[in-house]
């Protein structure tokens, strides 16, 4: 779904967005999906198409610099937030129900806590606030060096997920990450990962925060370990929280059906 995203007078932006393989229909509960660093809207294939043909609509975004949304990459969470508002507004939708993956949390947690009345459920798969990064991936990414692409898909998913163990036949998840990453434009990935480092004070804002709230976790994130997100958790009331067993950073590919099921609970 191509959408115009209307700034200001006289500056409108294109922006593109998934919708799980039904129209979207004005009056329908919708639910915004929002990727991690460097990726696109297609992470959240296994998930979205569930929630578009059972009532929602769904928005599977494309970030700006990313996919099928021109850039540049806005250079704080905060901005890519008020990108999602500019979003809704753009649609006229009054408020819609977040979810985000990594630094995608980050910025739905950031939209919910700055507008907590345009919220009405929030999911955080992969999140912890802080959100520190290496510094040896910051400096290959911010040089483009393609191992900033090996690290992230190493990191990012269990052992089990590096060696053959996907569900969906025919599908290489290491694979089809690296090439996700690669298709990235230069610089994208490190303006996302250091606006994922630098966000340090999200936690002042999480007593904002009015709508449902669920942090889905991975028991072998080692990019967002699941010990880190507590803070965050214990900092936004009435707050959930699910583990996944064995499961590594990129949850919707490894364990498509329990991050739905999650879902689900939610949403």
């Amino acid at each position: 779904m191509d959408i115009v995203i209307d700034n200001k007078p006289g500056d409108s932006n294109p922006a593109f967005a998934a919708t799980g393989g039904q129209a979207f229909e004005a009056g329908r509960p919708t639910i915004v999906f929002i990727h991690g660093g460097g990726l696109d809207h297609s992470v959240w294939a296994l998930q979205t198409r569930y929630f578009a043909y059972h009532g929602r609509n769904v928005l599977a975004v494309d970030l700006p610099g990313h996919g099928r949304t021109p850039g540049p990459v806005p250079a704080t969470i905060a901005a890519m937030a008020d990108w999602v508002m500019a979003l809704l507004d753009a649609l006229d939708l009054a408020d819609a129900a977040l979810v985000g993956h990594s630094m995608g949390s980050l910025v739905a947690f950031d939209a919910a806590a700055r507008y907590p009345s345009r919220a009405t459920a929030l999911a955080l798969l992969g999140a912890s606030i802080p959100m520190p990064v290496a510094d040896i991936l910051l400096d290959a990414a911010e040089n483009n060096d393609p191992r900033a692409f090996d690290m992230v898909t190493l990191w990012g998913h269990s052992r089990d997920g590096q060696t053959g163990s996907n569900r969906a036949p025919g599908l290489w998840m290491t694979g089809g990450a690296v090439s996700l990453l690669e298709r990235s434009g230069p610089g994208v990935l490190y303006a996302t990962l250091k606006a994922a480092n630098d966000y340090s004070d999200g936690l002042d804002l999480a007593g904002n925060i009015k709508c449902p709230t669920l942090l889905v976790l991975a028991e072998r994130d080692a990019m967002t370990p699941a010990k880190a997100a507590r803070p965050l958790a214990d900092a936004i009331p009435g707050a959930r929280v699910t583990t996944l067993s064995g499961c590594g950073h990129m949850m919707m590919a490894e364990q498509p059906d329990e991050v739905l099921d999650s879902l689900i609970s939610i949403l």
